[in-house]
């Protein structure tokens, strides 16, 4: 195993601890769902758990990592990563939309419980923990190792994967997968010497906008 698959798998363990923590807050029993450990938690959307919110971090998100690919380009260290973090927000975003399709989970607002799986629901993976996910991966990979700071970053995933059950929007297993995919696709996005976006796009669009001024 080398060192950056060592710190991954470490940050994994750390992710799933602080989810385990956050999906007790509210309710201490055990529920259903294939780990049984799906239950309803109290609905509160006060505060940072307005649904505004959440959709203010989403939003961000999309345009940081856009942003910062067009801003910097793919010859920029920081720019290269930028790049990587688009691959794995646009490929685990289709990823999420296909297993959600393909599950049909219902959601905790249906009021169905957490075993109804394969009716029309859309709740498993959750989607915007999945970009979360997906958005800060390249980063801690590229960079926890001479920066362990970055491990804070995490901060986001775990932040949207509470406010998403406390929106009852999804189970504990929703966002729990949303993470690990999100996770895993933005791992694989490192793996490649070159984007897949900046092989699409033509040099010209990837070079970076601040190096033509």
């Amino acid at each position: 195993m080398d060192q950056k698959t060592s710190r991954l798998s470490r940050g994994l363990k750390r992710c799933g601890a602080a989810i385990a923590v956050a999906s007790c807050v509210s309710v201490a029993h055990a529920g259903g769902g294939p780990f049984g450990i799906d239950h309803e938690i109290g609905k509160d959307e006060s505060g940072i758990w307005n649904r505004n919110v959440q959709l203010a971090l989403e939003y961000s998100v999309v345009a940081t990592a856009l942003g910062g690919a067009l801003w910097l380009g793919n010859d920029n260290e920081l720019g290269h990563t930028f790049w990587q973090t688009l691959d794995s927000s646009a490929i685990s975003a289709v990823a999420a939309e296909g297993l959600k399709y393909a599950f049909g989970r219902a959601r905790p607002s249906s009021g169905k419980g957490p075993n109804q799986w394969f009716s029309g629901g859309d709740s498993f993976p959750s989607g915007e923990v999945t970009l979360q996910a997906s958005f800060v991966t390249p980063f801690i990979v590229n960079y926890a190792g001479r920066d362990p700071w970055i491990w804070a970053l995490e901060l986001l995933p775990a932040y949207d994967s509470v406010a998403r059950m406390k929106s009852q929007a999804h189970w504990q297993t929703d966002v729990l997968g949303g993470w690990a995919l999100g996770t895993a696709v933005g791992y694989v996005s490192t793996r490649w010497q070159t984007p897949l976006f900046v092989q699409i796009l033509p040099h010209g669009f990837t070079v970076g906008i601040s190096k033509r001024f």
